[in-house]
């Protein structure tokens, strides 16, 4: 790792950020301390933090293989994390490249970070050093360190990895590395809260059905992009469960609801008023479909279509609003320019452009639903 940070080595490093990496690979190293695939690691990372992590774009830093990069959260997320955290002492248990611990350290004293990866640790560490940054860096496995371990932490995180020996994805919490189904007792007789994130596939009735103590859920998306599924359990039983979704780098405003209140909700339907509503995909993650019409006071058009509407314009919606109107589809022109959206509806957006001889793209939308009475256009007004 020192070799790497030789100014020479850096300097080309630099020069060499928007090279093309396949080209660069065929190349010989011109350092014989540094091989070429060291330094497209580093050209890969620096990369990567151009649009992840930008934090991370100060010199004398270093990046670890490709596989770190795509694990660790990004920087909008690991950032809305740390504002919902606080106390005195807090652990990560799989720290990884460390992303989250740095934000979540801001808000505690005692940082402890645990890694099973020693060439990872280090690399954090020095990270770390350059960045100003304290905590104690332990390099064991996360089993063997909850069963030798004998403090109390007001905060544990952990990152459990979502591939298996075979590196293919897993979601369900059995099949995670560690089993979180194992470990959630340990976990929760050690820390006061205990956070951890999972993949945006899991199910959120699966999650609670198999997990003791949750007393929160956050669903983080990024523009629109559900990224992770984050929960929060203790050693106590909670009456109520908060769900809170967020859809980060957007004008979205949250919205929180308490699990349970989707099966009293009651749901109005009706045929498209003046303006329509779709909800972000957080709130579709949730499966809130009757909720978020009963609290936002919209009608919704059918069962099945995750559609709203109302005649006056209902602020703070946790998704998009549009003005539109019904339109006869004999009156939809040939080769018109327009953003497609099909919802429960037969034909898929490629098959509508097809059929209606239509480009994409645009200022102006149609939607392709049914309501209550059949299946309906609407176009933008």
């Amino acid at each position: 790792m020192d070799k790497l940070l030789d100014q020479q080595i850096q300097e080309y490093i630099s020069a060499n950020l928007n090279t093309d990496l396949h080209v660069l690979l065929l190349k010989k190293s011109p350092f014989s301390e540094v091989s070429m695939q060291e330094i497209v690691q580093q050209i890969r990372g620096k990369q990567v933090a151009q649009k992840k992590f930008p934090f991370l774009l100060k010199e004398g830093l270093v990046f670890p293989p490709q596989l770190s990069l795509e694990q660790s959260s990004s920087e909008k997320t690991a950032q809305y994390k740390s504002q919902l955290l606080k106390g005195k002492s807090f652990i990560d248990l799989t720290c990884g490249f460390g992303i989250v611990a740095y934000y979540l350290s801001q808000n505690f004293q005692d940082i402890t970070l645990i890694e099973q990866n020693n060439e990872l640790l280090k690399i954090v560490q020095h990270n770390w050093g350059i960045l100003e940054k304290k905590a104690k860096f332990i390099h064991q496995k996360l089993e063997d360190f909850l069963t030798e371990n004998k403090e109390l932490f007001d905060v544990i995180y952990l990152d459990p990895a979502r591939r298996d020996h075979n590196k293919n994805k897993v979601f369900l919490l059995e099949d995670l590395s560690p089993n979180i189904l194992e470990i959630q007792e340990k976990l929760v007789s050690i820390g006061d809260k205990v956070v951890i994130k999972l993949s945006p596939l899991i199910d959120i009735k699966y999650l609670l059905s198999v997990l003791k103590g949750v007393f929160r859920i956050e669903i983080i998306a990024v523009k629109n992009d559900v990224k992770e599924i984050v929960v929060f359990l203790s050693g106590e039983n909670h009456r109520e469960i908060i769900c809170n979704c967020t859809n980060l780098e957007t004008d979205d405003p949250p919205f929180e609801f308490i699990i349970g209140e989707e099966e009293e909700a009651v749901a109005n339907y009706g045929e498209p008023e003046k303006y329509i509503y779709i909800p972000n995909n957080t709130i579709l993650k949730a499966g809130i479909f009757n909720l978020i019409s009963q609290k936002a006071g919209l009608k919704k058009l059918h069962p099945n279509t995750h559609i709203y509407t109302s005649d006056l314009r209902i602020e703070n919606f946790p998704g998009r609003i549009f003005e539109m109107e019904i339109i006869d589809p004999k009156k939809i022109k040939k080769k018109s320019q327009y953003n497609i959206i099909s919802k429960n509806y037969p034909l898929k957006p490629e098959e509508i452009k097809k059929k209606y001889n239509l480009k994409d793209g645009g200022n102006h939308y149609l939607i392709f639903t049914q309501s209550k009475k059949g299946k309906i256009i609407l176009k933008s007004v």
